[in-house]
């Protein structure tokens, strides 16, 4: 009983429980209708707000499109106007212009006219002042050119006497003052050199075993350096001797080497004398970039580049080669820039002006032909070679370049102290000059100047003639040549000079 009743409860409890639930779901879904209902009410109202002021704002455009469109087509129609008015003004001012061309046409037929008749009366003048005259035009006009030079010829004449003299005047001091200009802003050491020739001993032992057992040892070193060694001709010291001055340098390193090792014997000798020599070249070739460097001269070929080392261990009258060309090279740049000459040619060209006496034991020539030839040789441009081998007066100057290095040339081996001569020397020297000069027959006065580099002679011109007087410069060279010792070359200036003197009384 009581289990029934249990069940019947329960089912009634779920009966009312789906019932509640029910009932509960309809409501539910009555509130949402309603809200719904009501959202969509609204939403039409927006809607309908939103078309209503769409069509205002469009109806407004529309207004103002009609209002642009009326403001343009009237700008147009004035712009139309506008243009008519001007192409009608250009319309008259082109007939205008024409009339006007017209006018000038005429104008210029009517002045053809009157210079023909003019050319007409020109020549029946002409032909008239022939006929009276009994002269043609160019006779004329030759017989007035006659008359007017012969007016004018001495004042031509003592014009241009005049100008040359003003000419030479200026010239000579604006050459002075370039140079000295030159000379002033150019610093270099003044003292001379000498290449070392002999290596100091330190004891009288060092002889004996330089020369070794039978004289193996010198022998071996004279064969390795081509030098010649002397060990008895002064005490405490050897004598190197050669014409070859890097040979001398590489026997003064490897013999200055062997006595600090100690070991002296024909092996060790030709493998010292190898690392001199491998020295000696590694200084020459950094000598020769050096001073190419020093002086900014670029493209030098290697071959002149090592020739240019090899200088370094030259000297002229105890002034050291390689610097005088360096030296040189800065006061010829100088000069080139005051000058407007081309710079880098003549720099080119007096650093590599001496070339040749590395050479000259070796090729036969003077130094400055063998500088010219090793430059084309080794691919130097022309107008370097040519300015380099015409630095001495055995030889013509062709261009400014050339000119610029012997002068410097003659500057830098001049200056005091370049040379190892003394005051007194340079004044015997001076004087033995001027003596050779005056030894001869027919001589006036005789003046040693360019620090020697030239001699003039002044003859009597009733004594010596034109002819005489080459033959008198080339008698005075050649004893100066055998009678003197001196540096490049002298220039002998023989002068004979004859003046007509009047006077109007």
């Amino acid at each position: 009983m009581i289990f029934v009743l249990s069940i019947v409860f329960g089912v009634v409890g779920l009966g009312a429980g789906f019932g509640a639930s029910n009932f509960i779901t309809r409501r539910k879904t009555t509130d949402i209708e309603a809200k719904l209902e009501k959202e969509r009410k609204q939403a039409e109202k927006e809607i309908e707000k939103i078309t209503t002021q769409a069509r205002e704002e469009a109806a407004r455009l529309s207004e103002e499109a009609r209002h642009d469109e009326q403001s343009r087509r009237k700008e147009l129609k004035d712009l139309e106007n506008r243009l008519v008015v001007r192409e009608e003004s250009l319309d008259k001012k082109l007939d205008e212009l024409d009339k006007r061309n017209q006018k000038l046409r005429d104008s210029e037929d009517e002045i053809e006219k009157l210079k023909d008749e003019i050319r007409d009366i020109r020549v029946k003048q002409q032909d008239k002042l022939e006929k009276i005259a009994k002269l043609t035009k160019a006779e004329a006009a030759e017989k007035l050119m006659q008359m007017t030079e012969r007016d004018i010829r001495n004042d031509l004449v003592n014009l241009i006497a005049k100008l040359q003299n003003e000419a030479k005047e200026n010239a000579e001091e604006a050459a002075a003052l370039i140079i000295t200009t030159a000379m002033e802003r150019m610093s270099s050491e003044v003292t001379a050199e000498r290449t070392i020739t002999s290596v100091k001993l330190e004891d009288e032992e060092m002889k004996g075993r330089i020369i070794g057992k039978e004289g193996r040892n010198i022998q071996a070193l004279q064969r390795a350096t081509g030098v010649d060694i002397m060990v008895d001709d002064t005490p405490g010291y050897i004598v190197l001797s050669s014409f070859d001055p890097v040979r001398r340098e590489v026997a003064r390193q490897a013999l200055e080497m062997l006595m600090k090792d100690g070991r002296i014997h024909p092996g060790r000798i030709e493998e010292v004398v190898e690392k001199a020599r491998t020295n000696v070249e590694k200084d020459v070739v950094r000598a020769g970039e050096d001073a190419a460097r020093e002086v900014g001269v670029i493209g030098i070929p290697k071959e002149v580049l090592h020739l240019l080392g090899e200088l370094k261990y030259r000297t002229s009258y105890g002034q050291n080669v390689l610097k005088h060309s360096v030296e040189m090279t800065h006061i010829a740049g100088m000069i080139a820039e005051e000058l407007g000459a081309d710079v880098k040619t003549v720099k080119y060209a007096a650093l590599v002006h001496d070339l040749g006496k590395a050479l000259t034991h070796k090729m036969e020539g003077k130094h400055h032909h063998i500088s010219g030839e090793m430059l084309r040789k080794y691919g130097a441009p022309e107008e370097v070679a040519l300015a380099a081998e015409q630095h001495h007066d055995d030889m013509e100057a062709t261009s400014v370049e050339a000119l610029i290095i012997r002068v410097v040339d003659a500057i830098s081996a001049s200056r005091p102290g370049a040379r190892n001569i003394s005051a007194e020397n340079f004044a015997e020297r001076m004087k033995e000059l001027e003596n050779i000069a005056n030894s001869f027959s027919g001589i006036d006065k005789t003046y040693a100047i360019s620090a020697g580099r030239e001699v003039r002679v002044f003859v009597r011109p009733q004594q010596i003639d034109d002819l005489s007087a080459i033959r008198l410069a080339r008698d005075i060279a050649t004893k100066i040549e055998s009678s003197m010792q001196y540096p490049g070359t002298i220039k002998v200036n023989v002068i004979r000079e004859t003046r007509a003197i009047e006077f109007a009384k």
